[in-house]
């Protein structure tokens, strides 16, 4: 009699979706269960399961196509002294967003910091800011998603839920950073939502826009061109509630102005104000500051009414009867034909130097 040695048989242990299926499950390919793996290795990280029972970490990272040394990675925090850097760019490109990596080394210089161009840009990356200047060859996509047209062009706002617009900002720490992201009404200045994040991961702003449209639907929604905004999953969701999706001109500022004023009205009547040192206490100083946004302070350019006031009395009547008239007018862009973003006020509503939305 012949006895011919069993061959152990390998476990079909494919990772998908963040589980790994089990026997019973059908055989799946390396290539077709690696298309719907996250693309980030902080994704592809946080599949790994240490504890598991028939899988080493080793083969673990094979199957995700991750690199041993990426999951075992521990990022190195900024320096002291790059986070005060940080902090003062913060508060000159508030003020001054024109102002480019030469013209803010050469204001750090100025304020006795011993700097050069090439740090004030890496740190400006690393802050997501960019100088609001002109820029050549407009109209090109880019590359791997859809870039909606500018739908505002010559549009009066004029009601409640008309126009939402979004934006991302950098937000100092004594001792780190924040992103904040916020959905804000055209009309009213309402902040309908907002969330904090670490990093510029798309997932922060899926469950803001979540939150919104728990409230809501507008009829446009405004973005500008970050790959948070143009994501699939962002602009699928608003294709799917029947929002149409507008999105500026790259190198437009003024196309997203509402939000780019509130940035400027939260940082310098709060963050700059606290001086926060930790994640939880600008957390909990952002959730009393939004209520007080929304309910309590007077804008000037609604005639000292508050955008909660605003916002639901547009609600109510469905065609908004108080506040600042809002119009996007302005000289066409020969390459999107867009136009620049104007405001008309209501009458006796005279806008007074210096003011703020």
């Amino acid at each position: 009699m012949v006895f011919r040695r069993k061959q152990r048989s390998k476990p079909r242990c494919i990772i998908d979706s963040g589980l790994y299926l089990s026997q019973k499950s059908p055989i799946v390919s390396a290539e077709e269960a690696k298309k719907k793996l996250p693309c980030s290795s902080d994704g592809r990280r946080s599949l790994i399961d240490a504890d598991h029972l028939r899988l080493s970490v080793r083969r673990q990272c094979e199957l995700l196509g991750l690199n041993r040394a990426s999951l075992y990675y521990q990022p190195v925090p900024e320096t002291p002294e790059n986070l005060r850097l940080m902090q003062l760019i913060d508060r000159q490109y508030t003020a001054c967003p024109f102002y480019g990596s030469r013209r803010m080394t050469a204001w750090l210089l100025q304020e006795g910091a011993a700097v050069n161009r090439k740090r004030v840009q890496r740190l400006l990356r690393l802050m997501g800011l960019e100088a609001v200047y002109p820029k050549p060859r407009l109209s090109l996509a880019g590359r791997g998603h859809r870039i909606f047209p500018y739908l505002l062009r010559h549009v009066n706002i004029e009601r409640a839920d008309q126009v939402w617009s979004t934006d991302i900002t950098y937000v100092p720490l004594a001792s780190g950073f924040m992103y904040l992201a916020a959905v804000i009404d055209w009309y009213s200045r309402y902040v309908i939502a907002w969330r904090l994040s670490n990093t510029l991961d798309g997932s922060f702003c899926l469950e803001m826009l979540d939150e919104a449209l728990s409230q809501g639907r507008p009829e446009v929604f405004n973005t500008d061109q970050g790959v948070q905004f143009t994501a699939d999953a962002f602009t699928g969701r608003l294709v799917k509630e029947g929002v149409a999706v507008s999105m500026d001109g790259r190198g437009r500022c003024l196309d997203n102005v509402f939000v780019e004023r509130l940035w400027r009205t939260v940082k310098y009547e709060n963050v700059y104000l606290r001086g926060y040192e930790t994640v939880p206490q600008l957390w909990q100083g952002l959730e009393q500051y939004f209520p007080f946004y929304n309910e309590e302070r007077l804008h000037q350019s609604l005639d000292y009414r508050t955008p909660a006031t605003i916002y639901r009395e547009g609600q109510r009547r469905g065609k908004g009867a108080v506040g600042g008239k809002v119009i996007l007018s302005g000289p066409a862009d020969p390459q999107r034909g867009e136009g620049s973003v104007g405001r008309e006020r209501m009458p006796g509503n005279r806008p007074r130097e210096g003011s703020k939305v």
